[in-house]
């Protein structure tokens, strides 16, 4: 078993994972889209995993899309994603880029590829950099 820990990007949420995830998806449908203003989600999962909020857990806002599962949780002060549970405390996603501890699990899978972004493909084949380019 191990810990992880995250943060929103202002540093006013503070959480602890303690236990493992059983996957990795990255999530190409359109409310995951608009809810990262990105490609795709990357959403960790866990049926056992336990959060915990160790700072800022009155800055935490819930939205679930009406008529939808989809839902997320978010930071007011930065809007952030953050950890939620979902299915009636069944299920642990964590969003992969609020955790600051290091991991290596790879994505299992792409999620919803029929509505995949035209831009979001052959991306490994456009220049890299470390910084931004000047």
């Amino acid at each position: 078993m191990s810990d992880n820990y995250g943060s929103c990007l202002c540093g006013t949420v503070k959480f602890k994972i303690t236990g493992d995830f059983e996957s990795f998806y990255l999530c190409h449908c359109e409310h995951c889209q608009k809810d990262t203003g990105s490609g795709h989600a990357a959403n960790l999962f866990s049926k056992s995993a336990v959060l915990v909020w160790q700072a800022g857990e009155n800055a935490i806002r819930n939205f679930t899309l009406p008529s939808t599962r989809h839902s997320k949780s978010f930071c007011k002060q930065c809007g952030s994603a953050l950890p939620n549970v979902q299915m009636r405390g069944a299920l642990l996603v964590v969003p992969a880029g609020s955790l600051d501890t290091k991991f290596t699990i790879r994505p299992n899978a792409h999620l919803f590829i029929t509505s995949k972004a035209p831009w979001d493909s052959e991306l490994e084949a456009i220049p890299e950099f470390d910084t931004i380019p000047k």
